[in-house]
C-alpha cells in the first residue's frame, strides 16, 4: 500500500466514525481497546524499519496502555492464585 492509499483508507475510516457518531452509534470503547494493539503494531513496524527509538517508544506506550486495560484480569488471576495457595497450605497442614 502506497502513501496515497493509506491516507485514503484513513480518511474513509475517520469519516465513517464521524458519520456513525452523528447517527448516535458510539464505538469509542472499541477504539479504546484496539489502540494499544495499534501502537504496538506500529512500534513493531518501526523497529523492523530501523527506527529503533520511535518504534521502542510506541511499543512501550502500547504495552503500558494494554497493561492498564488488563489490570482487572491480572487482579482476578492474582486473587485466584492466592486462594489456591491458601487451600494448598491447609491441605499440607493436615498431612503432618
Amino acid at each position: 500500500m502506497n502513501g496515497k492509499s493509506a491516507i485514503g483508507a484513513l480518511l474513509v475510516v475517520v469519516g465513517g466514525l464521524m458519520v456513525m457518531k452523528f447517527l448516535g452509534i458510539h464505538l469509542g470503547w472499541i477504539v479504546g481497546l484496539l489502540m494499544p494493539f495499534i501502537l504496538i503494531g506500529l512500534g513493531a513496524i518501526g523497529l523492523n524499519n530501523n527506527r529503533k527509538v520511535i518504534g521502542g517508544i510506541l511499543v512501550v506506550v502500547g504495552a503500558v496502555m494494554l497493561l492498564g486495560k488488563l489490570a482487572g484480569i491480572f487482579a482476578l488471576l492474582l486473587a485466584i492464585g492466592i486462594i489456591c495457595w491458601g487451600v494448598s497450605m491447609f491441605k499440607g497442614k493436615r498431612r503432618v
